[in-house]
């Protein structure tokens, strides 16, 4: 029987196809499944991604971080090796994508990171029969079950109408979840200028440049922000940056926030629960639509999700692949 996966010293191998898949180290050929660092890395000899994360990768890193860069679109097959690889919509983020490689008969889908919920900033997560599925599990426990995100936002807003002489100061991924929150603010009635830390700007001016809308937007020099919704990477709203703030109402954006201790340790005032991850019912749902009888997890908390397989007669293993951290780059 053809081994479609093997977990090797760099991370994911595929010998069909002779390429690793979100490797851990710069390695000859890798297919990466989307723009963010624990996933993406510089230095590989040739890049295979889906076309906008080809174009997010050259912005984090630069045009010269990688030597060969091929992009594949959505649903467009490739033969590599002895394999066909496909990219498949995630949902995570901007060009993130599930990679399919099919060969000798059999298929695995490896997912990358993904989330179930729609989201006006990428293409929404696509199931897709296998028989091996290799699976995130970054809110891999019961616990973690994500509420309406139009509630979220309309948690802000209100908050923003009761304190109209503060600022709201939001963290937030720079990559994804920076531009998800502006579009849900613009898709939930507010139009006024929403301002930046630095740190996000350039990838904002991406996801235009890719046509993902997100309105007026500007720096916060010089700007009046008491009333304003500013977005920051999450560490600046605890540094010497945010004293700059107008008595700040400090807010986070993160699935993490569903864990108060998390929120209260970073001085978090108003928790957003805004996940760019599945929740523990979206990922046992997602295993589940596969149809897959051998799963493999990775990324968070591997035990749990593998133990709720087995209960169900599916062969699962955790992989625990160095270089994924517990606390995802984008909760």
């Amino acid at each position: 029987m053809t081994t479609l996966l093997e977990l090797r010293d760099e991370g994911l191998y595929c010998p069909p196809a002779g390429v690793f898949i979100d490797p851990v180290r710069a390695v000859a050929r890798a297919v990466v499944t989307h723009g963010h660092s624990d996933h993406c890395r510089p230095g590989h000899a040739a890049l295979l991604a889906s076309p906008e994360t080809v174009e997010i990768a050259a912005a984090r890193y630069g045009a010269d971080a990688f030597g060969a860069v091929q992009a594949l679109g959505y649903g467009e097959a490739l033969k590599v090796g002895n394999a066909e690889i496909r990219l498949v919509p995630a949902g995570h983020v901007l060009g993130s994508a599930q990679v399919v490689i099919e060969a000798g008969g059999r298929r695995a889908v490896v997912s990358g990171d993904y989330k179930r919920r729609a989201a006006p900033t990428c293409l929404p997560f696509e199931p897709v029969a296998c028989d091996l599925f290799v699976t995130e599990a970054t809110f891999g426990l019961p616990v973690f079950r994500h509420p309406d995100t139009g509630g979220e936002i309309a948690r802000l807003l209100a908050s923003l109408a009761k304190f109209p002489e503060r600022c709201h100061a939001v963290g937030a991924y720079a990559l994804g979840k920076a531009q998800r929150l502006i579009a849900e603010l613009r898709r939930a009635g507010w139009e006024r200028t929403i301002y930046l830390h630095g740190a996000l700007a350039k990838l904002c001016e991406t996801y235009e440049a890719l046509g993902v809308p997100l309105g007026p937007l500007a720096p916060i020099s010089g700007a009046e922000l008491r009333g304003e919704i500013v977005l920051a990477p999450p560490g600046a709203l605890n540094d010497r940056w945010a004293r700059r703030l107008p008595d700040p109402v400090i807010a986070a954006a993160s699935g993490w926030m569903r864990v108060r201790q998390r929120a209260k340790q970073r001085g978090v005032e108003l928790a957003l629960v805004i996940s760019d991850h599945a929740d523990w019912d979206e990922l046992t749902a997602t295993v589940e639509e596969t149809g897959a009888g051998e799963v493999w997890v990775t990324h968070g908390a591997e035990e749990a999700l593998c133990h709720w397989c087995q209960a169900r007669g599916i062969d699962a293993r955790p992989l625990s692949l160095m270089g994924r951290g517990e606390e995802a780059e984008d909760g």
